[in-house]
């Protein structure tokens, strides 16, 4: 009877991984803290000005919010997708997914345009209020984040149709995959905080 050893090589296949590249963990941790930062300045100002933040809070369109809220998890499900696709080798599948995540990250965008629109429309600026200024600021510093996500989004379907990722060669999907989830979990904070929460 012969005891077997896995070769170091299978070990290493099974070993944890992180998905992605190291860097883009260390950026989506520097965002994460810019926002915590942010958030907490929000909680702190709204403590100090509870009846003027829950009054200015009801007047924001609610339905969009959470319209946009299905979008972007709507947009990270296609993401995924995708990278399972890619998994399998299924290039054009995963080209598919990627191209609906966009078309429903676009819809963010068009939803946050009008509910800009309509805020513009009030006379609502960043020098409104307290709340006002940290809606605008809050929401467009997201906007602007989802803005780099749907390039790199499209960079990753162009990809996807030349055939680029597969088992062994997934790490520019991984990446792109990482940064969309991390600007789904800031509007998972962000939609109740400034929205919902009195």
């Amino acid at each position: 009877m012969t005891a077997t050893t896995a070769s170091p090589a299978s070990v290493q296949d099974n070993a944890p991984r992180l998905a992605g590249d190291l860097a883009i963990w260390f950026f989506i941790l520097a965002e994460l803290l810019a926002f915590g930062v942010f958030f907490a300045a929000y909680a702190f100002t709204r403590a100090n000005n509870i009846e003027l933040f829950n009054t200015e809070q009801l007047e924001l369109n609610r339905h969009a919010g959470a319209l946009n809220t299905v979008l972007l998890l709507t947009a990270s499900y296609f993401v995924v997708r995708a990278v399972q696709a890619a998994e399998r080798e299924a290039s054009r599948q995963c080209a598919n997914w990627l191209l609906a995540s966009i078309v429903t990250g676009f819809g963010f965008l068009v939803v946050k345009l009008t509910e800009y629109a309509a805020a513009f429309a009030h006379d609502i600026s960043l020098s409104s209020s307290p709340f006002h200024m940290f809606y605008l600021s809050l929401t467009f510093f997201h906007f602007m984040h989802v803005i780099l996500g749907l390039v790199i989004l499209i960079a990753m379907w162009n990809g996807a149709r030349q055939g680029r990722y597969r088992p062994g060669d997934m790490n520019g999907l991984e990446t792109g995959a990482a940064y969309w989830h991390m600007v789904d979990l800031l509007w998972l904070v962000l939609f109740p905080l400034v929205y919902v929460i009195h």
